[in-house]
């Protein structure tokens, strides 16, 4: 399926290769083994562990949408500036129009090799990476456009490629629209596994993740890894078996040791009510979910279940789990983003790169029509979050492939 979505989508947007070409890196993307963690040179573990700070590459997802605002402000606040070496990825122009519309008198400065101006990061300004058409500067705001797709398209290509070869420590992601990717047609239905596919893996998850505090008790927060995405509900059912469940069980069991978790512990949600009440409601827990959760106890994981999900929740918020393996999409999403909507983390588990993203969507209801960014204030504690959870993957990952980081 992967491979029939690649062969679908358009070849790298010229803008995109252009870039590559500027940093000298004109080998296609490279293929890793699966879990294989992020790649870590030795410049890049001097950079985090000299300078506590790691370079994160800022896509700024549809231009139409909140993105350019978020990240824009994201790289002005102190606690983003303190946490990391910002990098945004896009179309300067858009960035440019995002910080004069907030009414701020910086200036963006356009990077044109990243390997060789990390001290860029020290003066004042954004810095930006230039990345696709000038087709996207004539789009309207807060509408669905061909045009925004192919651009947040291109900003994650270009990302993508900088933090497999190591020029930036890992990237965050903000929200694209799925329906302005396809009018691009750009056939992916979202960043992940846009993502996978850009990085060569076949096994990957959505982690939805918040940290600890007093929604979550767990020492180490809550993360909730997916079995099945962006697919119709009806086709849940076929797409789950025990192999897959188990592969989710150990990516987020990997994804919590880097958050800091010695030993995980994973609780597995049932797919029926009331957990199928012993096959009355349904016999998928006894068939695939449960002798997935025995498999991976075998394999020295910390996992029990499957357990209503509807429950599981409530005790991982208070801090019996520290990770939850949910059947499908909104099983997941909606229970966590109860607990912290704009606080919440998007991560993508699997991948030989660190990225994070915003839990929410474009939000077009909120852009204004004039001035392209919110018409008031939109929160960006969600980008801040995502900031500070890339800076602590990329800085255990500098010290040890997926060990918790003692320090």
């Amino acid at each position: 399926m992967r491979q029939a979505a690649r062969e679908g989508n358009p070849p790298m947007p010229s803008r995109a290769a252009d870039a590559a070409r500027a940093l000298r890196h004109p080998a296609p993307f490279a293929k890793r083994p699966p879990g294989d963690g992020p790649l870590v040179g030795r410049q890049r573990r001097s950079r985090i562990v000299a300078m506590q700070k790691a370079l994160l590459a800022l896509t700024m997802g549809d231009p139409a949408g909140v993105g350019p605002e978020i990240v824009a402000r994201a790289c002005l606040h102190p606690q983003v500036q303190a946490l990391s070496l910002p990098l945004v990825v896009g179309h300067a122009e858009v960035l440019r129009r995002a910080v004069a519309a907030l009414g701020t008198p910086v200036d963006v400065r356009v990077v044109e090799d990243v390997a060789s101006e990390r001290d860029a990061w020290d003066r004042d300004g954004i810095a930006c990476l230039h990345v696709g058409s000038d087709d996207v500067l004539a789009a309207p705001p807060a509408r669905v456009d061909a045009r925004c797709g192919r651009a947040a398209y291109d900003s994650v290509v270009a990302a993508t490629r900088l933090a497999l070869h190591g020029d930036v420590d890992g990237i965050v992601t903000a929200p694209l629209n799925k329906e302005a990717l396809a009018a691009a047609s750009v056939t992916y239905p979202g960043h992940t596994e846009l993502l996978a596919d850009l990085c060569g893996v076949d096994e990957f998850a959505m982690m939805l993740y918040l940290g600890p505090g007093d929604r979550v008790r767990g020492p180490h927060g809550l993360g909730v890894a997916h079995v099945t995405l962006h697919m119709a509900l009806a086709d849940v059912f076929a797409r789950l078996d025990t192999a897959a469940v188990a592969e989710k069980i150990r990516l987020c069991h990997d994804a919590m040791r880097r958050f800091g978790a010695a030993r995980p512990r994973i609780g597995v949600a049932a797919l029926n009510p009331h957990a199928g009440e012993q096959g009355l409601f349904g016999d998928e827990e006894q068939r695939v979910i449960a002798p997935a959760v025995r498999l991976s106890s075998d394999e020295g994981i910390d996992v029990a279940g499957p357990f209503p999900a509807d429950t599981l929740m409530v005790r991982a918020a208070a801090g019996e789990f520290d990770g939850v393996v949910a059947m499908y999409h909104d099983q997941g999403h909606i229970a966590l983003k109860l607990l912290g909507m704009f606080d919440a983390v998007n991560v993508t588990l699997g991948l030989p790169i660190v990225r994070t993203s915003v839990a929410h969507g474009t939000a077009f209801d909120l852009v204004d029509g004039a001035s392209s960014v919110g018409r008031t204030p939109v929160s960006i504690t969600g980008m801040i979050a995502a900031v500070r959870a890339a800076s602590l993957l990329a800085r255990r990952a500098s010290v040890g492939h997926g060990a918790p980081d003692t320090a």
